[in-house]
Order: C-alpha cells, then structure tokens, then sequence
C-alpha cells in the first residue's frame, strides 16, 4: 500500500448543535479541533465533507420504530434522558452526517490505508435504544455498509474508557464484524454487553500496563481474525485529565497508543479507520491537544509531517 495522505473528514455541523448551559458534553471539539488541524498547517480542500444519510439507511442496524421515534421526535423524554441530549432537528441533522462520516472514514481508508474522523464513536446506541450521547451507532453503520460492499471481516478496536455496549449488541450473532473492547470496567455502561474481545481495566492503570494490554490484544485480534479492515476507536477519556474517565493514562501514552495501532495495521497492509471517540474535559484546548495525538501518529505512520505542505 504506497504511502499517502491520510483521507481526512469533517463536516461543521458537528459543533452546531445549541445544548443547555454547563452541559457535559463538549460539543464544540470538533470545531476546535478542526481549527487546530487548520492552524498546524493543513488547508480545508484537504477535508472531504459527509453528506446525510437517510434514515431508512439506518435500519441495517436499528430498529425501524427507534429511527422514526428520533427523527420524528416522538421518542419518548426517558428515552433522551439515557442518551443524555435534548430532542432537536439539529442533533437528527447532525446525527445522520455523524454516521455518513465514519462511513465515508472507512471508504478512505480503504483506498488510502488511513481515515480520520473529526468526530464518531457514538458506541452505545444499541438496536433500539440510544445512551450516554449516542443516538446512532456510526461505527455498526460503517461496519454493515463496508460488508454490503463485499468485504468479509472487519474488526472494530475500541479503546474508548467507557465499553463498547451498544456496538457489541448489534453484532452479537455476526461472526464477520469482530468486536473488541479494552476500557475500564468499574465505569458506564453499569450492565455490559460481551463484545468478541473484552478487557476491562483497573481503575488508574498505568501507562505500562494499559500500552501492553492494547499491543497483546490487536496482536491476537490481527493474526486470529486477519481482518480486511479495522475500525478503530480512538477515544481520549482513558487520559488521566479526563472528568469521566477514572484512568491515569498520559499524553504521551496516548500517542504511543494510536502511532501503535496504527503502525499494527499499516505494517499488514490492512486499511484503518479511525474516529476521535469521547474525551470530556471541560478545557476544550486542552482537550483538543490530546484529541490531536491520533492526527500527529498518523502522519507519522504515512512517514509524513502534520502540517506540512501536501500533495493530496
């Protein structure tokens, strides 16, 4: 696979989303972080922009009455309460483009070896229920979409903190979608759902620890499954500075993660798509420099320099 630009997405709308006062989700990352792409040199035609999917395209993953209940805004209030947000058309809008990202992601991922996502890893929405800020499962919906497309086995590798519940549900009896999860145990969802692969870690593991249990497990998920593609869930809330996190990773390890990741597929020739997954520090800059850790492995992997001058 020759060394090129990783495919890069985003769409604006991701921050475009109006949420009450001292809300817990940092909804304007995305926008920061794009931003921050933008000022370590990289320019807006090198960002590819998602367009909406429709909603009877989710049905490959969700229930038809749960995808008309929130793009109806039926859906009954207890049920937004588990997913955290209030109705709007902005967070269905917003939502349908999320889930074509992570798939356009994987698309070009296929043909240049890496995608990035500037948002995704909305995990625990499950076949007919949304929870902890997730309304659709973008990465089920890549997962599915990239089998359509004919290929036979696809790994999802989520190292987000929290366990990947909703996406091991919807792919419980799939044996072509393997699902693995490293994240900390004693943290939500309460009730787990067995994914493929489960680790769950100790609270305030160290760097060590935490680096040796992602190389071990990838190293085993790769030459068990031999995947045609990985999904790759790189959340930053495992970083000891996260408020709803509870580990006591660094920045450091964090890059050694996603550049060991990474560096697992591209030396197998295997595509790689990954999505920024949850970080939740109310100090979006700070936030940002950890979310930017998957951009610089990245382009360290492709053997390049982010932000330098690039011929797409």
């Amino acid at each position: 696979m020759p060394v090129t630009m990783p495919g890069l997405v985003y769409h604006p709308c991701y921050s475009a989303l109006n949420l009450p006062e001292r809300h817990r989700y940092p909804i304007t990352k995305y926008q920061t972080l794009y931003q921050a792409l933008l000022a370590a040199g990289l320019t807006p035609e090198l960002f590819n922009t998602p367009a909406a999917i429709s909603a009877q395209q989710l049905h490959s993953i969700h229930h038809k009455a749960y995808v008309a209940s929130v793009c109806s805004g039926t859906i009954l209030p207890q049920a937004m309460r588990r997913i955290g947000f209030p109705w709007s058309q902005q967070l269905v809008d917003r939502s349908l483009v999320s889930v074509a990202g992570t798939r356009l992601c994987a698309e070009l991922a296929l043909s240049r070896g890496i995608g990035l996502h500037l948002s995704g890893g909305y995990h625990h929405a499950r076949p007919a229920e949304g929870a902890g800020f997730c309304v659709f499962n973008d990465l089920a919906f890549a997962a599915s979409s990239m089998l359509a497309k004919g290929l036979c086995k696809i790994l999802i590798f989520d190292l987000d903190v929290h366990q990947g519940d909703g996406t091991a549900a919807i792919f419980a009896d799939n044996p072509a979608i393997i699902t693995a999860s490293i994240h900390c145990e004693k943290n939500f969802p309460a009730r787990k759902i067995s994914s493929d692969w489960d680790i769950g870690l100790a609270q305030h593991c160290s760097d060590t620890e935490y680096l040796e249990t992602v190389s071990q497990s990838l190293e085993t998920l790769l030459n068990w499954h031999q995947p045609e593609l990985v999904l790759f869930d790189a959340g930053v809330d495992i970083h000891s500075n996260d408020e709803l996190g509870l580990l006591d990773i660094s920045t450091d390890a964090l890059y050694q993660r996603d550049l060991l990741v990474l560096s697992a597929c591209r030396s197998r020739n295997i595509p790689v798509a990954a999505v920024i997954g949850g970080g939740y520090q109310r100090n979006v800059t700070a936030l940002t420099q950890l979310h930017l850790q998957l951009f610089k492995a990245a382009f360290a992997v492709n053997g390049l320099t982010l932000g330098a001058k690039i011929k797409t």
